[in-house]
């Protein structure tokens, strides 16, 4: 089952869809809620590998059902042998939250006054608001999140950090989680706030199967399912022949990247057509690419197109895009400056991946709001060709193409933000396009292992001092990664770990 990214608003109706349409009583859900969450917090490193005496939990739980959630919790965690606290307000709750409240108490879990001294636990669980909390908490739950925020325990949210909008990813505070358990699919404001949120952990609650039209989230196990697989009866010819049109004088840095990448993800054959004065540094740093005597001959020898690396803005790069783009019959990855020509995601014969970051996104797409990413990139492909996708570059990553669901990337960190990761990612994304692979289901995979790559680069450089070759000397891990990914165990459907930032 795909994971879907789901506002606030998307989580309600999934949550009634499964109460009335799939008949799952509400208690049944918050059962399994609570208890996939224990189950995470019991195996988390931190904990497992504290003594039995050390196993203790203090948890925030507030009136409703996301404090039902933490009551749940409590009851797991306390019927394994661990200390545990609860603190809530003396308010109205939810009819399933005051029936596990005293399901709990009754079991042995200790209630706290909020205002009352607390022990120190190993860990503290945030149950205070769950995914339809907008705006700043209250100041009776601000309070009673102000006074967990401060203790000095890892901090483990159900749902979200209180304080942060599940839809918007505007955070009000005063929780930043250690460890974020969902329920079911990844929230949007998970995914725009990650500093907040810590590792993310997608759990199984027993959910019926999300709305197909919803945005989905690209997983480790998707892309190896969709990874072109390379044989042992493969020739050079077979593996991808791709074609760099860029490197503009001053700029063979960029289409080096890019033709390094598309030889690190296993392309047979690449080619570069730059500047008569970037001839030189091509061949002196990347001696294994060929270099382009004659365009038009070599648009038709490619099986996919990088168009943009380092190309220049001026007349003569817009001439050469339009060219390119109107003699290709084979994908084309516009990326970097061709992306300043406007125009560029619709005509020609052939199937295209466009990669801006927000500002060629704008240069792409005049009128088109950024204000909320999912709708801006669903709109810019909606004025594409339908063998178009369009990847919007951000925290986080989203691709869309006419007839397709969204696909989200939440992979990466700030390694990412530096000059030539794009080069990489068009690279990636043409190995896949010359490989067969539909335009959306390229940019997706390209995406995802490049975030992938930064992330495995970051255990090795810091990410202060990353630069390109870093990321691309962390590929074949990725490969490895892929070829036998980590097998899913319930109830947990993913993991995106917090990002790197040192």
């Amino acid at each position: 089952m795909p994971v879907p990214v789901l506002s606030a608003a998307e989580a309600a109706a999934w949550d009634a869809a499964a109460r009335m349409a799939g008949g799952i009583p509400s208690r049944a859900l918050m059962d399994a809620a609570g208890r996939a969450a224990a189950q995470v917090i019991a195996t988390a490193a931190p904990v497992a590998s504290l003594p039995l005496a050390r196993h203790t939990a203090l948890v925030a739980c507030g009136p409703g059902n996301n404090g039902g959630d933490g009551w749940v919790v409590a009851r797991a965690l306390r019927a394994v042998g661990w200390q545990v606290w609860a603190s809530d307000l003396d308010r109205p709750r939810s009819p399933d939250n005051e029936a596990n409240r005293t399901l709990a108490l009754a079991e042995g879990v200790t209630r706290l006054d909020p205002t009352a001294p607390w022990p120190d636990a190993a860990v503290v669980v945030d149950a205070l608001l769950g995914t339809g909390a907008v705006g700043p908490p209250s100041d009776e739950i601000g309070a009673l999140a102000t006074r967990i925020a401060s203790l000095q325990a890892p901090i483990v949210a159900l749902d979200g950090p209180t304080g942060l909008d599940l839809t918007t990813g505007v955070a009000h505070g005063p929780v930043r989680a250690d460890l974020t358990v969902t329920f079911g699919g990844v929230r949007r404001g998970h995914l725009f706030a990650r500093d907040w949120c810590g590792d993310i952990v997608v759990v199984d609650i027993g959910f019926p199967a999300p709305d197909p039209t919803l945005p989905w989230l690209v997983t480790d196990r998707w892309v190896a399912e969709h990874l072109p697989p390379i044989t042992s009866a493969m020739h050079k010819g077979d593996r991808g022949r791709i074609l760099v049109v860029g490197g503009a004088v001053g700029m063979a840095g960029a289409v080096i990247h890019a033709a390094r990448a598309a030889f690190a993800a296993g392309a047979g054959l690449v080619k570069l057509a730059v500047a008569e004065a970037s001839v030189s540094a091509v061949q002196a740093n990347l001696p294994d690419a060929l270099v382009s005597t004659d365009l038009d001959a070599d648009i038709a020898w490619a099986d996919a197109i990088v168009l943009g690396p380092g190309i220049g803005r001026d007349a003569a790069a817009q001439r050469l895009v339009e060219r390119v783009v109107t003699k290709a019959r084979v994908p084309i990855v516009l990326d970097a400056d061709a992306l300043h020509q406007g125009g560029m995601a619709k005509g020609g014969k052939a199937g295209r991946v466009l990669t801006p970051h927000p500002g060629e996104f704008a240069a792409q797409f005049p009128g088109i709001a950024l204000d909320d990413p999912y709708d801006a990139v669903t709109r810019a492909a909606a004025t594409c060709g339908a063998s178009t996708a369009v990847l919007l570059k951000g925290v986080p990553t989203v691709i869309a193409a006419t007839g397709a669901p969204l696909r989200v990337v939440a992979r990466g960190n700030a390694g990412l933000a530096t000059g030539g990761s794009g080069d990489i990612l068009a690279g990636l994304i043409a190995m896949a396009l010359a490989r067969g692979l539909a335009p959306d289901v390229a940019a997706a995979l390209g995406a995802h292992v490049l975030g992938r790559a930064v992330e495995i680069a970051a255990t090795h450089v810091p990410v202060r001092s990353m630069r390109p070759d870093d990321v691309l000397a962390a590929l074949p891990d990725v490969w490895r990664d892929l070829a036998a990914p980590a097998r899913a165990v319930p109830p947990v459907l993913d993991v995106l770990p917090r990002p790197e930032t040192g």
